[in-house]
């Protein structure tokens, strides 16, 4: 790709429509919502239902309203990125960099056998010292991937009382983590404990080589994103990509709490960690970008109810830090079902989208429950599975016509043949862990 499309590519993620006033900053950059994917329900019987707590975001009305963003660069250059990799991991930072203002803050990390700071933790200024580092970078040496991203986060915390700054760790790693601290779950453990800090690591893996189990608990565990890149080519592409989002960051160190009345019980969080006490389930989230939108979904049982009646289903409360505005912010809302016995009625109040959510994610969770039956041998299983799961969502799509649901249904049959006829292979098992991990950071396409 070439620098002109990766502008273009950048301009269209920070820029875009928006009807607010260009000199005008948005009062509140968050919308809350609470959706149900029926809101009309059997009566007189024991049911289920998905409610979805979504947060709207606006998208920035103007670049220079953002807020500033302090970042660390961390960068494998182990032998294994030598050639066109570290030249195009190169190159894409550059692009990074260009495109980012003189109060900015970035620090360059870079790792083989050891960790090395090219640059500290500095304000970007005219960027020259940091253009020079970058182009120096060269490849050789082991894979000390834990060190590389503990040393990023150091350089971040330099800056961590800044309160208006965005901070985010972008690491990119072409190969398996031989040096220091190396499994899953070590890394994972290191990505809730930076986000507590309000810290997300975003992780890139390039090639075929890298821990993909590693990159994407990092990335989920510290809520960041997760890239599989194949080619070094597509890395401007994904670096344009998470700098767009970076760089429209309009909330920060969010709290989604969930009360649910007498007679609906919370049963499970559907693609996401989040934690059930009782009749209030509750969800902590990093950072939301400007023009997309971020969701919870949660699975509950209702008590039966008489045909007619309406009652209260759930009562939503978020806060966060405004990162527009650098204050404090808080919204809440509710949400009524009523209760019908006739399944006409039910069926034309379903939420179409709700319910294209909840299948997306459904089978997110069983990708990867199937690629951990594949890896112990167990491809019959893994096939069962997803056919399991696409006869549940083809009977909701058929129920209530819903084409997203049945495209999704369809498209999980083929692939539980695959994997019973073939297993995955390595670039499969990536795209899997990747596909699935982007579905249950479930960030859509904000209509704000």
């Amino acid at each position: 790709m070439k620098s002109s499309q990766v502008l273009l590519l950048l301009a269209a993620a920070l820029t875009g429509a928006v009807s607010l006033s260009a000199n005008s900053l948005p009062s509140d950059p968050v919308r809350l919502r609470v959706d149900v994917d029926r809101a009309v329900l059997p009566a007189g019987s024991t049911e289920r239902a998905v409610v979805k707590i979504g947060l709207d975001c606006i998208r920035l009305p103007r670049r220079e309203a953002r807020p500033p963003v302090n970042l660390a660069l961390v960068i494998d250059r182990s032998g294994s990125m030598a050639g066109d990799k570290i030249a195009r991991a190169r190159e894409a930072a550059l692009e990074l960099v260009r495109q980012l203002g003189p109060r900015d803050i970035v620090s360059l990390v870079a790792y083989d056998t050891g960790v090395e700071t090219l640059i500290p933790a500095q304000r970007v200024g005219d960027g020259r010292r940091l253009e020079a580092a970058i182009c120096g970078l060269e490849a050789g040496g082991n894979t000390a991937l834990y060190g590389g991203v503990s040393r990023g986060a150091a350089e971040v915390r330099r800056f961590i009382e800044e309160a208006r700054y965005v901070h985010r760790v972008i690491l990119l790693s072409d190969g398996l983590a031989n040096v220091g601290p190396s499994s899953p779950e070590e890394l994972g453990r290191l990505g809730m404990s930076l986000v507590k800090e309000g810290i997300s690591v975003t992780t890139i893996g390039l090639g075929l080589g890298f821990n993909e189990d590693l990159m994407t608990r990092l990335a989920l565990r510290s809520d960041g994103n997760t890239y599989f890149v194949e080619h070094s080519s597509d890395l401007p592409r994904i670096f344009a990509a998470e700098l767009g989002d970076v760089l429209n960051v309009v909330a920060r160190r969010v709290v989604l709490e969930i009360d649910f009345p007498e007679g609906v019980r919370p049963m499970a969080f559907v693609g996401r960690d989040g934690v059930i006490r009782g009749q209030r389930a509750e969800l902590t989230l990093n950072q939301l970008y400007g023009g997309q939108e971020k969701f919870a979904l949660v699975e509950v049982e209702l008590s039966p109810a008489r045909p007619g009646e309406e009652r209260e289903i759930a009562c939503a409360r978020v806060s966060y830090e405004d990162a527009v505005n650098d204050r404090a912010a808080s919204l809440s809302a509710r949400r009524n079902v009523s209760f019908s016995s006739s399944q006409e009625k039910v069926v034309a109040s379903a939420d179409h989208q709700v319910q294209a959510d909840y299948a997306a994610n459904v089978l997110a969770v069983a990708k990867d429950k199937a690629v951990e039956l594949v890896d112990a041998g167990r491809r019959d299983e893994a096939a069962a599975l997803l056919r399991q799961q696409a006869k549940e969502l083809r009977a909701i799509g058929d129920t209530y016509a819903n084409a997203a649901v049945s495209q999704s249904a369809a498209a999980a049959a083929p692939e539980a043949d695959r994997l019973e006829r073939e297993g995955l292979s390595n670039a499969q098992r990536k795209s899997y862990r990747a596909d699935s991990t982007q579905v249950k950071s479930q960030q859509n396409a904000s209509t704000r």
